[in-house]
């Protein structure tokens, strides 16, 4: 099974047969490398599977590369892009950079500009899809503390900043409560009327967060991804993971991805 798929439009059968031999050289069968004549077949294509980079020409017979992408775009599929020309076509910049142009080869192309242009579109496009993910575990009681803590007391602000520099660490009440020169009772209190969570419950949250985007963007194993979200045992960790998410960190990982 392919791990991606690059997709080239161009309306030259010379161009577009030479561009796919040289990628299906490069990539020796990790990534599917298909074709397409004109914006219509492409739309078309985009439409029945997912495409994750697509180079494209700007300049063919009755629908440009330009208005291809913008309909591919309404549809909701956002492929990193290259565009291919025979000419500079500096005037569609601005467009272009709005409908994800990441690159710009001008014909005729060098095997190596190609394949480096193509291998930094993948780079873009895993970091695109890593940030995305990551965007859809995010925690929403986590964004509301951090709105809140923008408008909190500095002594909260400090406790927020040193939670989140030692998740990794073991973490008590008494010794941040020391850190921050207050009393450990008062602390509690300060804390919980500030965020609208214990301090207890804000580690918790935003260890699970760590975890969470640790097991989607990682290939770590659960014991590692234990230890750097502050649990000392995997046992006890996927324990609490459970109990907040339903499932396992392994079946989680599995479900995401």
């Amino acid at each position: 099974m392919y791990s991606k798929t690059i997709l080239i439009v161009d309306d030259e059968p010379r161009t577009r047969q030479g561009l796919k031999k040289v990628l299906d050289q490069w990539c020796e069968g990790k990534y599917q490398v298909i074709m397409a004549e004109n914006g219509e077949e492409a739309i078309h294509i985009v439409g029945r599977q997912q495409i994750h980079v697509l180079l494209t020409d700007i300049r063919m017979p009755e629908m440009t590369g330009l208005a291809m992408l913008q309909q591919i775009r309404s549809q909701g599929q956002t492929p990193v892009v290259i565009l291919i020309s025979a000419y500079s076509e500096f005037a569609y910049a601005q467009e272009a950079i709005r409908l994800g142009v990441v690159n710009y080869l001008l014909k005729p192309i060098s095997k190596s500009d190609l394949i480096e242009a193509v291998e930094n579109a993948l780079g873009v496009e895993a970091k695109q899809t890593r940030a995305t993910m990551i965007e859809k575990v995010v925690d929403d009681k986590l964004l509301q503390v951090n709105e809140k803590s923008q408008t909190a007391g500095e002594r909260i602000r400090e406790a927020i900043h040193y939670i989140d520099t030692h998740l990794q660490e073991e973490l008590t009440l008494k010794e941040l409560a020391d850190y921050i020169h207050l009393n450990p009772s008062y602390l509690s209190v300060l804390f919980k009327e500030q965020m609208e969570l214990t301090f207890s419950e804000y580690v918790t949250r935003q260890r699970m967060q760590r975890a969470k985007e640790l097991l989607i963007s990682t290939s770590l194993p659960i014991s590692d991804i234990a230890e750097q979200s502050g649990y000392r045992t995997a046992k006890y960790f996927i324990k609490i993971f459970k109990e907040l998410e339903g499932i396992t960190p392994s079946t989680y990982r599995k479900s995401v991805r």
